[in-house]
């Protein structure tokens, strides 16, 4: 049995991220709204995605219209091709990474070939293999609808492209009227394989989202937190 959903504020709700670091499974949110609710983040597969559909009927919550990728990792995106009738949004620089990414040969062969070719993906391929048992109808889906800088999606959720050093298309998203910003990775350093010596979180990203006063920061590999808390955190 999968999780429920965990109410966050006004309109934000969380499906909570996997502790278990090996997993590689980030939390999933969704901004309810009677015109449609838009979906943040995709789920690392199919599996997580249908878990994640599953917590929203049990809990009454209007289905999703829109899609967003906080950025194009695995881990962000996998689990669209099981979300049908979404449109997908992200910032155009996503669009040729995922592209790219949609043109390899996604299979448990093709990820052992690469993890004995290149070590240092293990992690995260050990992960895509557990995250995605069956490839029949796996595909990457490649947003339809794209930005520069900023946008606002009709139930008035805004995308920000704030870029840095984990994902060049990382964006985040408010929602004004809960006081609620969902920041994907954006302030995490590059991904394991990519990491050299001295990377850590990008603290400027850090100190600059937490002047803006939301109530509740919420990054995709971390529990919720207050802005006092997230104040406390960064030191």
């Amino acid at each position: 049995m999968g999780a429920q959903l965990q109410h966050i504020a006004g309109r934000v709700w969380i499906y909570p991220h996997d502790p278990d670091p090996d997993a590689i499974r980030p939390s999933v949110a969704l901004i309810a709204d009677d015109r449609g609710s838009v979906l943040v983040d995709a789920g690392n597969g199919p599996e997580h995605a249908y878990a994640v559909q599953h917590a929203i009927t049990e809990a009454g919550l209007p289905a999703p219209k829109w899609l967003v990728y906080t950025h194009h990792h695995w881990d962000h995106t996998w689990g669209a091709c099981a979300w049908d009738d979404l449109t997908v949004v992200a910032h155009a620089s996503a669009v040729p990474l995922l592209a790219a990414e949609a043109e390899r040969p996604w299979s448990h062969r093709y990820l052992h070939d690469q993890v004995e070719a290149i070590p240092k993906l293990g992690p995260s391929f050990r992960a895509r293999a557990l995250a995605v048992p069956d490839w029949t109808g796996f595909r990457i889906r490649v947003p339809e609808q794209t930005f520069t800088d900023t946008i606002t999606l009709p139930p008035g959720v805004v995308l920000h492209h704030v870029g840095g050093n984990h994902a060049p298309d990382s964006l985040v998203v408010t929602v004004p009227d809960s006081r609620v910003i969902l920041l994907g990775d954006c302030f995490y350093p590059p991904p394991y394989h990519l990491r050299a010596h001295g990377d850590t979180i990008d603290h400027a990203l850090v100190k600059r989202l937490l002047a803006e006063r939301h109530s509740w920061y919420i990054d995709a590999h971390s529990p919720p937190r207050r802005r006092s808390e997230a104040l406390a955190e960064s030191g």
